[in-house]
């Protein structure tokens, strides 16, 4: 696996979204509470601990009167501390000579002293302020990335599916982006490494019942005047029917710049005013490549970020929302080789951010979380008891998606016999049938067992919707080869999910900057909009 530009001082749906089954919005409901939803715990805190202006010394007023000019918010869809730690371990891995040496498994004596030096740690990872969010939403302890990111967006719950608006689907909630665009004239940035009217980033702009509204959030995005869009394409541009006006041709007569290759987004400026940077290398359901499939000299997501710090400066202040997005997709289809990459390049588009504050310590605020996490990942695994094998991940040099893509596509066509693509497994994920009894990547019997009637159901073309309940188990709704590789080869590096959904584990919050210290804490994912909302005086 190779993690491209890994962060300064590191070493070296075509996918098919799960949403927590919630019901549809109720005939009666009761009204919006005037405040944002939170928990008591969270409503309660900040009046017991804030003092009245008068008693406090003069250097903690000053303290408390400063905001930052510059914001960014950093959002790993479905990432939480299981994925970036596993990511961190899989660099640790990687870099110690010793690791595989200092195994619980083996004796004394054969460790002869050998000892584990530990993850390396991600650039965000080091910030000094470390919060946790809840991100149960108005439905689900397992909720979906549109009411979280709501939550996130607003300081609202909703339900999943929902995107800023109440239960009933009627009454729209403005966005922290929003209001800092009209009340304080800053400009806005949105990235994505999915579509840009997926359910993430159009929380920071849309306001609709259902997240698949895809062409309605489209004309949102295009309305709100905010200066800069980058990443995925944008979904049913010609809506569900093809029967509408191009998105693009709208924004375009709404004034923005939109282009589609890299050399035009190299080319573009803060005099351009108003930008839609579409990917020029899209990928799965139009969304940019994941980490491990993107090729030398292609834009990544800190490419976006560097070009969105260009459109967005000035003196007044800008809000920049990135979205690591494919983050969510690996997991939901546990791939974990795919999930560590991903989670790398969006430590890497931090490392601008960082880079940006060093030149404006005063005045700029870093936050990095996730809105949920997804798959249920571990570190850990039944069949390796106390061991790991982090470093056979990078094995791994395909996705799923491009797996799927590339290969079992042609394996269907061709009618290839199992001991042909078995080949391409050992070239792309170092699985083989054979080899050292020392080597961890040969197969078990049991394990060539599951890839022979995971590629026996893959040929078949059976629809996932016609799976029993074992197979569901075993494949989610995907393909069943390709699935079952990335899971052996997770297995045996000591890597697991429970799921091919979302989970309800809390989310890290990681602040560094001006104002990050109020970061600091346990709390509902609503307080995450009303942190934020009183360090920067909106309404």
């Amino acid at each position: 696996m190779n993690a491209k530009k890994i962060i300064s001082g590191i070493l070296g749906a075509a996918l098919a979204l799960s949403m927590a089954a919630c019901s549809a919005a109720p005939a009666k409901t009761d009204e919006p509470t005037s405040q944002p939803a939170q928990t008591q715990a969270a409503a309660e805190t900040p009046k017991q601990e804030a003092a009245a202006p008068e008693a406090q010394p003069a250097a903690q007023q000053e303290e408390s009167a400063k905001a930052p000019k510059y914001v960014f918010l950093f959002i790993g869809d479905g990432m939480s501390y299981p994925q970036f730690q596993a990511a961190s371990d899989y660099l640790g891995a990687l870099a110690d000579s010793d690791y595989t040496q200092a195994l619980p498994s083996n004796s004394y004596d054969d460790r002869a002293g050998a000892v584990l030096d530990g993850p390396e740690t991600l650039n965000f990872m080091n910030f000094d302020v470390a919060g946790s969010a809840v991100t149960y939403d108005s439905c689900s302890f397992a909720p979906d990335s549109a009411s979280t990111a709501t939550s996130i967006a607003t300081g609202y719950k909703t339900y999943s599916g929902m995107i800023n608006v109440d239960i009933t689907g009627s009454t729209p909630y403005e966005t922290i982006a929003e209001k800092l665009h009209s009340q304080k004239d800053w400009k806005v940035g949105i990235i994505s490494s999915v579509n840009l009217n997926h359910a993430t980033p159009a929380a920071f702009y849309a306001h609709q019942a259902s997240r698949n509204n895809y062409y309605e959030i489209g004309e949102e995005l295009v309305n709100s005047g905010f200066e800069y869009f980058a990443g995925g394409g944008l979904k049913k541009v010609t809506g569900p029917d093809k029967d509408k006006t191009s998105l693009y041709d709208l924004a375009a007569d709404e004034g923005y710049k939109v282009t589609y290759t890299q050399a035009d987004a190299e080319a573009v400026t803060a005099a351009d005013e108003k930008v839609i940077l579409i990917d020029e290398h899209l990928a799965d359901s139009d969304a940019m490549d994941y980490e491990m499939d993107r090729q030398d000299g292609e834009w990544a997501l800190a490419d976006y970020v560097a070009k969105g710090i260009e459109v967005l400066n000035n003196d007044t202040g800008f809000f920049m929302m990135c979205e690591g997005g494919k983050i969510d997709w690996a997991c939901h289809a546990n791939d974990a080789g795919a999930t560590v990459t991903d989670t790398l390049a969006l430590a890497d588009a931090v490392q601008v951010a960082i880079d940006f504050a060093k030149e404006h310590a005063d005045e700029t605020l870093i936050l990095v979380t996730g809105d949920h996490e997804t798959g249920g990942l571990t570190i850990g695994f039944a069949g390796t008891d106390y061991d790991t094998y982090l470093d056979s991940l990078a094995n791994q040099t395909i996705s799923y998606a491009q797996f799927d893509e590339q290969y079992v596509a042609a394996y269907k066509e061709k009618g290839t016999s199992f001991e042909e693509a078995m080949k391409d497994v050992e070239k792309l994920f170092g699985l083989k049938l054979s080899g050292e009894e020392t080597d961890r990547l040969v197969l078990t019997d049991y394990e060539v067992q599951r890839l022979r009637a995971a590629y026996d159901l893959a040929m078949s073309d059976t629809s996932s919707d016609d799976y029993t309940q074992e197979q569901y188990v075993l494949y989610g709704t995907y393909e069943p080869l390709s699935v079952t590789i990335t899971h052996i080869i997770n297995n045996k590096s000591g890597i697991s999910f429970t799921s091919y959904s979302h989970t309800g584990l809390p989310v890290a919050v990681l602040a560094q900057g001006v104002g990050s210290e109020v970061f600091n804490g346990y709390y509902d994912n609503t307080e995450i909009y009303n942190k934020l909302a009183d360090l920067l005086d909106v309404k």
